[in-house]
């Protein structure tokens, strides 16, 4: 299905006007388990310290996550382990609480649980990231069109076999993207994810990159998408810790500003920022 008004869209009252710059969602992980090593659990002082000051070197969200969505892999070994809609609250619920108190800085809670979603945005919240693009809980549309939230629905699967991958992918998230507007959720609402690095080889991350513009010009919806710290830029460059893959997550940022894409969520917000300030004079025009 594709979008036919993708202008605009209300976050938390903050209008996000698209195709004018690229947007930067920095990155909480309420985790003790993430895989890019940035995970932070049971220190609430420490994820409002981490936001506000990814807020203060220019990010545009905060999304907030309780549980690591760490896929299986070669780096990774095991993937993450699911946990209880309780934990997942007492994770991420003060979290919220506590940044809200100091900043209205638009919010999104990265969860596919349609529970944990509407107690984060009665707590503060004020978008839903799916990383199971509804395929887990179709119910999360629901969520988003009663409480008038935009929705990311981000393409993932079990196994990484494709017939076509790009027209998989884009079939995919029509299919969900069908099932949001029957669930009452506005087009201006909807965003997509074409889920870098979810059941995906390092191959089809790439090639996922090198066709953004198709994407956007197929489904005409906004666009984010996560590289930053990716077990596939770790592959090509040989670098097992994640957080020395700044410079590659930084090629891959630019490259995807080249492409089209509005949101970049990134651990590193203020190189990410540089990043994304300097594709968008090149690719979008700079204005003294």
């Amino acid at each position: 299905m594709v979008n036919s008004d993708p202008l605009e869209t209300s976050v938390g009252g903050k209008l996000f006007r698209w195709g004018k710059h690229t947007y930067i969602m920095g990155i909480v992980n309420v985790t003790p388990d993430s895989f890019s090593g940035d995970g932070l659990v049971a220190d609430v002082d420490a994820c409002v310290n981490q936001a506000l000051a990814m807020e203060q070197v220019g990010a545009d969200i905060i999304d907030v996550g309780g549980e690591s969505s760490r896929p299986p892999g070669l780096i990774y070994g095991e993937g993450a382990k699911e946990i209880s809609v309780e934990e997942e609250l007492d994770r991420i619920i003060p979290v919220i609480n506590a940044i809200r108190k100091f900043s209205n800085i638009p919010i999104s809670v990265d969860t596919y649980k349609p529970l944990v979603a509407e107690e984060a945005i009665n707590s503060g919240a004020n978008m839903i990231n799916d990383v199971w693009g509804l395929k887990r809980s179709p119910d999360l549309a629901k969520i988003s069109a009663g409480k008038n939230v935009p929705l990311v629905i981000m393409h993932n699967q079990t196994g990484t076999e494709y017939n076509d991958l790009i027209k998989d992918i884009i079939s995919d998230l029509s299919s969900s993207i069908t099932t949001a507007i029957g669930y009452g959720v506005k087009e201006s609402n909807i965003i997509i994810d074409p889920g870098f690095g979810f059941g995906k080889l390092p191959a089809h991350n790439l090639e996922i990159l090198r066709n953004l513009q198709f994407f956007k010009s197929q489904l005409n919806y906004p666009m984010l998408i996560g590289t930053s710290r990716k077990s596939t830029i770790g592959q090509i460059l040989n670098k097992s810790n994640p957080k020395d893959r700044i410079y590659g997550s930084a090629a891959t940022v630019a490259f995807a500003i080249f492409g089209g894409i509005d949101i970049v969520r990134v651990h590193d917000v203020d190189e990410m920022k540089q990043v994304s300030v300097m594709s968008d004079s090149i690719t979008r025009g700079w204005f003294d």
